[in-house]
């Protein structure tokens, strides 16, 4: 489930709970304060990717704490 996942501070991807750095862009920064979920298929077409500055497909929280 998405509730007991991690986001990364700096890149807002979703992690598995029990990792230690994101897995998108090895931060260490990782919190389970977050809110919204966003599953991005294909940034390269993505409104929402560019916005969020997001390259890779995957799931990423929309707001981080």
């Amino acid at each position: 489930m998405a509730e007991d996942r991690l986001a990364c501070r700096e890149c807002h991807f979703i992690n598995d709970p029990d990792t230690q750095t994101c897995a998108s862009c090895g931060s260490s920064s990782l919190t389970e304060d977050w809110a919204g979920y966003v599953i991005i298929t294909h940034p390269e077409r993505s409104e929402v990717a560019e916005e969020m500055n997001v390259s890779e497909p995957g799931g990423y929280a929309l707001k981080v704490r």
